[in-house]
């Protein structure tokens, strides 16, 4: 049993809301800014494409290193202390980001903070330990709003920030990292009781280990498939969305941050509102299929919007991408044990982070050979297209494994 008991329970949901909150303010807001500041040092809009997805590469590779060690290590010693660690280790990554001088500087951060941000494996184990299974789809999507509520204050803040200057955004990160650390120190307690821990192994740890237990639950192999292809499609985001808003559409800092706090609103309201009641009339299965459909017209839409109004509107089925990942990640815990909730999280951060170094990599790519000066403007759309071919045949995988597996009843 978790150490949380009854009474504590709901406290403990808070904590780790919020510590999750905070974090991922810290980090949205600098989105804004930091292609525009990799621009200026490369002094090429589609040149930056590239760098950028570089960098978003580099961060997910570290990742991918990193997220089996930090899981397991969780596993062993607790959640508590790893998210600390995490909250402490971003503050610093975001004051070296800030005070960075060139690319080198700037690159030396997102390898930094690939390592730090690894502990989304263990909120997400948090979870796991103070949710029955049966409540996980759910638990998973206020994790996910709270996700988003980060996201909506994040890039407006940033917005506003890098209008005055562009690396102001990285001195408040680090600032809303320091406050997550302390909020976190004296008042987020441990979930994971010591006769549900398990000794730390390298074996496990490494990447490959890690993602043995996928393979060893045979049941999770489609899933993990699916959870590739989202992450890879999410990245055009990532690396694609600000330098091309401002090269088709001429949006700035404000213009993006603002529409990327709108985005966070739509996917709050999906995960923290709407998940549970379509989960409880469709079951898991069948609503992660209908967000990943929802998501692929979205990205669609927002490859051929010809104007930013169209670019805007398609914001609104691309919000169901939301009940995607919440479904996925309770459909994978169901399926392992209580003592490998924290290596089948770094196991599944491991996929993402394969899907993270290789889709921002073939991005930035695309973009730089779609948005030159002497290309098409609408041609810099064909990375959102892609990105809809790939979230549809995530749908189409989710479905055959929908079809081959006993569906989770859905509650009239």
């Amino acid at each position: 049993m978790p150490l949380l008991n009854l009474r504590s329970h709901r406290a403990a949901l808070g904590f780790i809301l919020v510590t999750a909150m905070l974090d991922i303010m810290a980090m949205g807001i600098v989105i804004p800014v930091l292609p525009s500041l990799i621009e200026q040092f490369v002094g090429s809009n589609a040149r930056a494409g590239a760098i950028n997805g570089l960098f978003v590469a580099l961060w997910a590779g570290m990742q991918f290193v990193a997220s089996p060690i930090i899981g397991s290590l969780s596993d062993q010693y607790g959640r508590r202390p790893v998210i600390l660690l995490s909250c402490a280790g971003l503050a610093a990554d975001y004051v070296l980001m800030a005070v960075a001088p060139n690319l080198w500087w700037l690159a030396l951060g997102r390898i930094l903070a690939g390592v730090t941000s690894s502990s989304f494996t263990t909120i997400y184990a948090y979870m796991a330990d103070v949710t029955p299974a049966e409540g996980r789809a759910r638990a998973y999507g206020l994790v996910g709003a709270a996700f988003s509520a980060g996201f909506v204050l994040g890039p407006a803040m940033g917005g506003v920030l890098g209008d005055i200057d562009p690396r102001l955004p990285f001195w408040t990160a680090a600032v809303m990292s320091g406050v997550a650390f302390l909020y976190g120190l004296l008042v987020l307690p441990e979930s994971l009781a010591p006769e549900n821990r398990m000794r730390f192994s390298w074996r496990r740890a490494n990447p490959v280990g890690a993602m043995v237990l996928l393979l060893r639950h045979r049941e999770l192999t489609g899933l993990a498939g699916v959870t590739f292809l989202l992450h890879f499609a999410h990245h055009v985001f990532s690396v694609v969305f600000v330098l091309y808003a401002g090269h088709r559409y001429g949006w700035g800092p404000l213009q993006v941050g603002l529409l990327l706090a709108a985005v966070g609103v739509l996917d709050m309201v999906m995960q923290g509102l709407v998940v549970g009641p379509t989960v409880k009339a469709l079951g898991d299965r069948r609503t992660m299929v209908v967000g990943l459909i929802g998501g692929t017209v979205g990205i669609a839409m927002m490859g051929w919007a010809p104007s930013g109004l169209w670019f805007c509107l398609a914001m609104l089925p691309n919000a169901m991408w939301g009940l995607a990942m919440p479904t996925l990640q309770s459909l994978m815990t169901r399926r392992v044990g209580e003592d490998e909730q924290g290596q089948l999280q770094g196991a599944t951060m491991s996929v993402a982070s394969i899907a993270g170094v290789a889709s921002p990599l073939f991005f930035g790519w695309v973009y730089t050979l779609t948005a030159g000066e002497d290309v098409a403007p609408w041609r810099s759309g064909v990375s959102f297209l892609i990105a809809a071919a790939v979230l549809a045949v995530a749908a189409v995988i989710a479905v055959i494994v929908a079809r081959g597996e006993t569906a989770t009843s859905a509650t009239p």
